[in-house]
């Protein structure tokens, strides 16, 4: 487990939640990727406009972690459950790709729930 992976995810979400645009693009790769099962965009003109769109708050749930790659699990304001899956490097989101439960983002990931941050 790396604990800066997991502050790095949890600081970009946090600068989400907060529509704070130049925080997640400083905590972002220039080249980032975020995607979901509709499509993918990358740099940080798309992350800007992806996350101008996004009307939700994303509260935490459970995490898990390895090799520079964080799973969580997440709640959105109308009581939906989601996970996203992170690439982190270097203290820098790389990708990000929304999934629609935990269990096809750890598969994805090949991530199980012995990497989950206890």
């Amino acid at each position: 487990m790396t604990t800066s992976e997991i502050a790095t995810v949890l600081a970009w979400h946090d600068a989400l939640n907060a529509r704070d645009l130049d925080t997640l693009v400083e905590l972002s790769s220039d080249d980032i990727e975020i995607a979901d099962a509709h499509g993918a965009a990358q740099g940080h003109n798309a992350l800007r406009e992806w996350a101008a769109d996004f009307d939700d708050t994303v509260t935490v749930g459970r995490m898990y972690v390895h090799d520079g790659v964080v799973v969580f699990e997440q709640t959105l304001d109308d009581g939906t459950t989601q996970a996203s899956a992170f690439r982190v490097v270097h203290d820098h989101v790389t990708s990000s790709f929304r999934h629609d439960d935990l269990e096809s983002a750890l598969a994805a990931t090949d991530l199980t729930e012995d990497d989950l941050d206890a």
